[in-house]
């Protein structure tokens, strides 16, 4: 008996603008997907082909001859059947492993209109990022990562055609306007990733000299004199900034850490605290915060210390906030709540790389 398969694909050809096939591209057929159900590809190949010389224009012969020929990763013999089936029939499955075939053979560019018409959107977006298109591989990667959230090679293309993207733009900026606050703020960007922190600071500094109103120069630069511990040079930008913008919850985090840097314990608790109610639980103000009310008001110290224990769990941050817990709770006299503070940093200190 002629197997379900086959039945289903029989079916499928009367549907199809497929001419007849005759009864011995029939038997091949036949004999090919007996032979795939045994696993046997080399041996459905061989039919499938024969099959396809007796009806060269059969859309279905040639599809099932390419997609045996992808089973066993010859994807450059299976592009001529394929190709041509493809030209008899519109229907997207052909497509679709058209454009896996052509892009596994590296034909990105020829590969993305049969994606597109199979909506094959992750493998599109990968096309789309090797022709150079990364803006709209940024798009199709956000399509298809809706279906699959967490795939890892979907998040790897996205976070690399996000790259080049960037990339692409700043290469754009510099070219159209190498002079403006925005092109010199991209570099400035570009040189404290890297470290340079001399260069990056002179192109902050250009930048505000055409543009001092822009938000988030102040901020910028001053994490550059951050990164060096120039802590006053870094207050001065800091407070700049939130100054400009009295919303913005890293600004006041920022010019609080300056401060709490440089032993203006009071003045550093007022910001952080600030930085705490525009942006609640956020950890490393917490931690700053804590630290900044140690002395003056070790109770509460105490609250944004537990805080991050419980925002935190078992974390480095959370070790450090135990540790600090314990340093006072001995000072208030909580010899038990320093016991348990202690062991809980060493348990999450040995838990670690």
């Amino acid at each position: 008996m002629i197997s379900a398969l086959l039945c289903l694909w029989l079916f499928a050809q009367t549907q199809s603008a497929d001419p007849p096939l005759p009864p011995e591209a029939v038997a091949l057929v036949r004999a090919a997907i007996d032979a795939e159900n045994r696993q046997d590809e080399d041996s459905a190949i061989a039919a499938f082909r024969k099959a396809s010389e007796l009806a060269p224009d059969s859309a279905l012969v040639l599809f099932r001859l390419g997609a045996a020929y992808m089973k066993k990763g010859r994807y450059a013999e299976a592009l001529p059947p394929l190709r041509h089936a493809a030209e008899i029939n519109p229907d997207p499955a052909i497509h679709q492993s058209l454009g896996f075939a052509l892009l596994a053979q590296g034909y990105s560019k020829e590969a993305i209109p049969h994606l597109e018409k199979a909506h094959q959107y992750g493998a599109l977006g990968i096309a789309l990022l090797q022709s150079g298109q990364p803006a709209e591989a940024v798009a199709n990667f956000q399509v298809a990562l809706a279906k699959n959230p967490n795939d890892p090679d979907l998040l790897f293309y996205l976070s690399k055609s996000s790259t080049a993207l960037a990339s692409q733009s700043l290469d754009k900026l510099l070219s159209l306007a190498p002079d403006s606050a925005r092109a010199h703020q991209a570099l400035g960007q570009h040189y404290f990733s890297l470290k340079m922190f001399p260069e990056a600071r002179k192109e902050y500094q250009r930048a505000l000299a055409i543009r001092p109103d822009l938000p988030g120069l102040r901020l910028e630069l001053g994490q550059v004199f951050a990164a060096t511990s120039q802590w006053e040079q870094a207050e001065e930008q800091f407070r700049g900034e939130a100054a400009m913008q009295p919303g913005d919850a890293e600004a006041a985090y920022r010019l609080g850490d300056a401060l709490l840097q440089q032993g203006k314990m009071k003045e550093a608790a007022g910001e952080l605290q600030r930085s705490n109610e525009l942006a609640p639980d956020m950890p490393e103000t917490l931690y700053a915060l804590g630290k900044s009310l140690t002395v003056s008001d070790p109770q509460s110290a105490a609250r944004a210390f537990q805080r991050i224990t419980e925002l935190e769990k078992a974390t480095p941050l959370a070790a450090q906030a135990y540790l600090a817990l314990a340093g006072i709770h001995r000072k208030l006299g909580q010899t038990d709540l320093a016991a348990r503070d202690m062991e809980r940093f060493r348990q999450i200190k040995s838990s670690m790389p």
